[in-house]
């Protein structure tokens, strides 16, 4: 667990919660955890998912891997510790995101099931939804994919700490959705993810 450094600070309450948030923009907000291999096709899913969603008028925001370590994240790299920062760090922004009222698509490898399951619980410890979508992929299909050519890098050595190749991923033992970006069409993915959304009430109703 983090250590908490700073003392005296207490969480303040405002007038307005989710509950009117949700009235104003008139859906329902959840967390949206995509993770996964590198080239698994996360993000490609969660940008055609913004697509649709922002189309039915729901406010939605992606929280991608590499735009977080861009920023706010540009201080972490790729250990084990590293990783686990970087993890804690985009759950509690995509908990501010659901409180706000919006769908946060997550997209990380988040390749530790243990990081993945301190969001999960950083959510549920604030009621709020937290939906885990893998996005499964085989191995040789990320491989042949790799459109950032980061697989050739860890094959050569030039990258250290690469998931699949010299560390590990630790696939989801019961995600809420499983998808097959190696065999199903990406059409096929949304249509999965929105299917989700509306049995739980979190997107209106096609």
């Amino acid at each position: 667990m983090t250590e908490q450094k700073a003392t005296n600070v207490h969480w303040h309450e405002g007038d307005i919660g989710r509950a009117e948030r949700g009235k104003l923009l008139g859906h329902g907000a959840a967390t949206i955890w995509f993770t996964g291999l590198s080239g698994s096709g996360k993000s490609t899913v969660a940008v055609a998912l913004e697509g649709v969603l922002h189309e039915q008028g729901v406010l939605a925001y992606r929280l991608d891997g590499d735009n977080v370590r861009l920023g706010i994240n540009r201080n972490l790299g790729f250990n084990a510790e590293d990783r686990a920062e970087n993890i804690r760090r985009v759950g509690e922004v995509a908990k501010l995101f659901v409180d706000c009222g919006a769908v946060a698509l997550s997209s990380f490898i988040s390749p530790y099931a243990a990081d993945r399951d301190k969001v999960r619980a950083l959510h549920e410890e604030a009621g709020l939804p937290f939906i885990e979508v893998f996005v499964d992929c085989s191995l040789e299909a990320a491989e042949a994919r790799d459109p950032k050519g980061l697989y050739k890098k860890a094959r050569a050595g030039e990258i250290k700490n690469f998931t699949g190749i010299d560390d590990p991923y630790e696939a989801p033992a019961n995600p809420e959705l499983h998808l097959h970006s190696d065999q199903q069409s990406l059409e096929e993915e949304v249509e999965a993810i929105l299917a989700l959304l509306r049995e739980r009430g979190i997107i209106p109703a096609a």
